[in-house]
């Protein structure tokens, strides 16, 4: 209700946003409170409807059946005040002539009767491109531990577990939760009984990205736990881990089985032969104010991000290429890997474009699978089965905008915030890092993590990559040995863990970085996201 004033506002031709009453401050989506006074009172104002683009992609997926493509998703700044972004349609145009800088003004098409589009086309006063806004200094904003007392000393992590991992496998997806849980258990040296806390991401929601949460694991498992935890709303899908941690820590529990899996694939083949529900109804939430404008997919408003960062460093397609070939290479020696067979930089460049700069070999691969995680009080790894893995430090702060628009443009949302807070948690420093597994749910991913985690300048990822030679097993920082989730399959942040503990352990069933001691995990393809760093005793 709050957000039904905007979409009616351009009935008269005219965009209104939010604005505090109070201080002036502009903002969108509409809020209730405003995030500079706290004041209550806010009103939609009109604006002059004139903006800047600041992120595009041409999007070439069909994901709406009444939207075909070819067709501009962008993000534009508003001219009066370029922090205030939306959302939406360049039209007017041929798609491929629309870049970052370009003025733009708003335009309307009603598709309810209390709806009304805002769109944008080519803004004919414009005589010049237009100013983008600078990227945000977030050191200040980073807050200092609040105690020398740290939790990450007081666990380790002591059993990793995976299921079969496939496309399309038709398995009940509590099958494969219980196949990784049990291996994750015997791998630690523990029994059922021993486990006294379970926790997930993101607990009971459907779409084929979770087995049912909490609730029917426990009636598989029956373990009695004094614990649980189950949501989406956590830093990355690690941050279910680094949850487990907290309560290990605290004393609350002794071993903490987590879990997390996935059945995209099985899910997709089931809606498409209508044996499953695809959803639907009204957009809600995030949604809202992208699904009207067909940016559907992650890989869309990513790929918003990677032209605004094209456009301020410089062209980096090759860069994010040699990020693709180099987790084929690597997946090609793990027994394990979804996807084997090698691939040329040919091969990623002629691919099918999915939303520019994004083609087929740019996004991770849906896969059927889970994979358990057990975090255990340090005290008792001594007589376990495995030399423990102990965590040096997490990264959860939120520095940034909560937004896939309003906050971080040159970036991954959420990938400078947690990286920065990593490193004040640890005297340990990038250089330090022997092995780097980073989310990769699209290339973009990967170069926004290792910028952010400090291991080359802003802007500095394509000197640091080498083509290839920089991020290889043998090079400055290996990056995903496993094949990551661009060849090794989407596990959603679960499967960078496991590799980390084996890579450890010297275990890896692919290409095993030698002596391997200290290893950073990222995870969260977008709001929120986390990190942390684990090592060899």
């Amino acid at each position: 209700m709050t957000t039904a004033g905007f979409w009616a506002s351009g009935a008269d031709g005219v965009l209104q946003v939010a604005q505090c009453d109070a201080c002036g401050k502009r903002m969108h989506p509409t809020a209730v409170l405003c995030s500079e006074c706290r004041s209550r009172d806010i009103s939609l104002q009109p604006v002059s409807g004139r903006a800047v683009v600041v992120g595009v992609t041409v999007n070439a997926q069909q994901w709406l059946p009444d939207l075909p493509p070819p067709y501009v998703v962008a993000i534009v700044a508003l001219e009066e005040d370029p922090s205030v972004r939306l959302t939406t349609n360049i039209v007017g145009c041929e798609p491929g002539e629309v870049a970052v800088g370009d003025r733009v003004r708003v335009t309307f098409e009603q598709v309810a009767d209390d709806i009304w589009l805002p769109l944008f086309e080519p803004d004919p006063d414009a005589d010049c491109p237009g100013e983008l806004p600078e990227p945000e200094d977030l050191r200040p904003r980073l807050r200092p531990p609040v105690t020398s007392r740290r939790f990450e000393d007081r666990v380790a992590i002591t059993g990793v577990g995976q299921s079969a991992v496939g496309r399309r496998l038709m398995v009940d997806p509590l099958t494969l939760t219980v196949d990784a849980c049990l291996r994750a258990v015997e791998d630690a040296g523990l029994t059922l009984d021993d486990i006294d806390g379970l926790s997930t991401y993101p607990g009971a929601v459907s779409g084929g990205i979770s087995e049912g949460g909490i609730v029917p694991v426990e009636q598989a498992l029956r373990i009695r736990p004094v614990w649980v935890n189950g949501g989406g709303d956590l830093p990355g899908q690690n941050g279910s881990i680094i949850a487990a941690m907290l309560a290990v820590a605290s004393g609350l529990c002794r071993h903490v089985l987590c879990f997390r899996t996935v059945w995209e694939s099985t899910h997709t083949e089931l809606v498409k032969a209508g044996r499953w529900s695809g959803g639907g109804g009204r957009a809600s939430g995030m949604f809202e104010f992208r699904h009207p404008f067909g940016a559907i997919s992650a890989a869309n408003w990513i790929a918003c991000q990677a032209s605004h960062y094209f456009h301020r460093y410089g062209e980096a397609k090759d860069t994010l290429g040699a990020i693709a070939v180099t987790a084929r290479d690597n997946a090609s020696a793990n027994p394990e890997a979804v996807y084997r067979d090698p691939i040329t930089m040919d091969d990623y460049l002629s691919a099918r474009v999915v939303s520019t700069p994004f083609g087929l070999y740019d996004c991770d691969v849906p896969v059927d699978g889970a994979v358990a995680v057990v975090v255990s009080a340090v005290e008792t790894a001594k007589d376990l089965r495995h030399e423990p893995v102990l965590v040096e430090a997490v990264g959860t702060q939120i520095t940034e905008n909560l937004s896939w628009d309003q906050g971080t443009l040159t970036h991954l949302p959420q990938s400078l915030g947690p990286a920065a807070h990593l490193w004040s948690r640890t005297d340990l420093r990038p250089e330090d890092v022997d092995v780097a597994l980073l989310y990769d749910g699209f290339t973009f991913n990967a170069l926004s993590w290792l910028e952010g985690l400090g291991f080359c300048e802003i802007g500095g990822a394509t000197d640091f990559v080498d083509g290839g030679k920089g991020i290889a097993v043998d090079g400055v920082l290996p990056l995903n040995p496993h094949g990551g989730q661009l060849s090794a399959g989407r596990t959603h942040g679960y499967g960078f863990v496991r590799e980390a503990v084996l890579q450890l352990r010297g275990q890896a069933p692919g290409r095993q970085v030698p002596d391997a001691k200290v290893a950073v995990v990222t995870a969260g393809g977008g709001v929120p996201s986390g990190a942390f760093l684990l090592r060899t005793p």
